[in-house]
């Protein structure tokens, strides 16, 4: 695939939030934080790898057998369907606004098409519920 000269996608706030389409991935996922080192071990695992002076942030999927026992806070990806432009503007301040309105906490990252959030795996329905009655 070759270098795009811009990002596609919608940039309209009020196309964007008509169009969210959000979808949960069933699989909890887990951020973990490990050195430059054992992020190299770890990148085939990884969905997303972000590097910052003190470490490798990594999330990866849990196992099924990693979820029962699991003291650590798991978490549910929802991936925003709608093609999302690296420019737009506003999206995912209403996205995070509306989980805020309802207690929960997410962590966002755009990938090149879509806009992917991370909210706590426990409250998964209630952000998609949220979601579903954002209006543009």
């Amino acid at each position: 695939m070759g270098i795009a000269g811009s990002a596609p996608g919608l940039t309209d706030l009020r196309a964007l939030l008509a169009a969210l389409d959000p979808e949960i991935d069933p699989v909890p996922k887990r951020f973990l934080h490990v050195s430059h080192e054992k992020a190299r071990e770890r990148m085939a695992d990884a969905l997303m790898m972000f590097r910052e002076a003190e470490g490798t942030t990594l999330i990866v999927d849990v196992e099924h057998d990693e979820i029962a026992g699991s003291e650590r806070l798991l978490w549910a990806r929802i991936t925003l369907r709608v093609q999302s432009s690296l420019t737009a503007v506003g999206m995912m301040a209403a996205v995070s606004a509306a989980l805020a309105r309802r207690g929960i906490p997410c962590n966002p990252v755009s990938a090149f098409l879509h806009d992917h959030i991370f909210v706590p795996w426990e409250r998964r329905d209630d952000a998609l519920d949220a979601l579903s009655h954002l209006t543009p």
